[in-house]
């Protein structure tokens, strides 16, 4: 029993490890598209701020300088974009790994509940049988004629 109360011990251990590793990947994954929208409405504005600019006349130079920063930003959001789906697959990897050490824990714990009964009824079957013999050796030593009864 005791190295099944041990073998629990380690599979919490790494349970609560991979909750943390869960949290934190599930934290990144959060950070990663927080960053990705912050882009994406910037990469609006800018595009709307600079499309009225450009309505009323801009110097050519000026217009290149736009498309260049935009062809940076469209980068970025595409860079962020890969960022995010890696922290979300990064995530679903640690759930299952999770959700693979929390039926571990399930398991070990239901195995030691099952031998905790195991050696539960053994005892009282041991008890039992004990008692038996002890009032089956008080009727035969009793006296013959003396009425008896035995009493669970």
């Amino acid at each position: 029993m005791q190295t099944l109360l041990l073998l629990l011990k380690h599979a919490e251990t790494e349970r609560d490890a991979a909750l943390a590793a869960c949290e934190r990947a599930t934290r990144a994954e959060r950070a990663a598209t927080a960053q990705l929208q912050q882009l994406l409405a910037y990469r609006s504005d800018y595009e709307l701020r600079w499309t009225d600019q450009f309505r009323s006349g801009g110097a050519m130079a000026l217009v290149l300088c736009y498309h260049e920063f935009m062809g940076r930003l469209s980068q970025a959001v595409e860079q962020q974009q890969q960022a995010t789906q890696s922290a979300g697959a990064t995530r679903d990897a640690v759930a299952t790994s999770l959700r693979e050490r929390e039926l571990r824990v399930a398991s070990v714990g239901k195995l030691i509940e099952r031998r905790s009964r195991e050696i539960r009824l053994s005892g009282e079957r041991r008890e039992q049988q004990q008692f038996d013999e002890m009032a089956a050796r008080i009727v035969r030593a009793a006296p013959v004629g003396m009425d008896f009864v035995a009493t669970r």
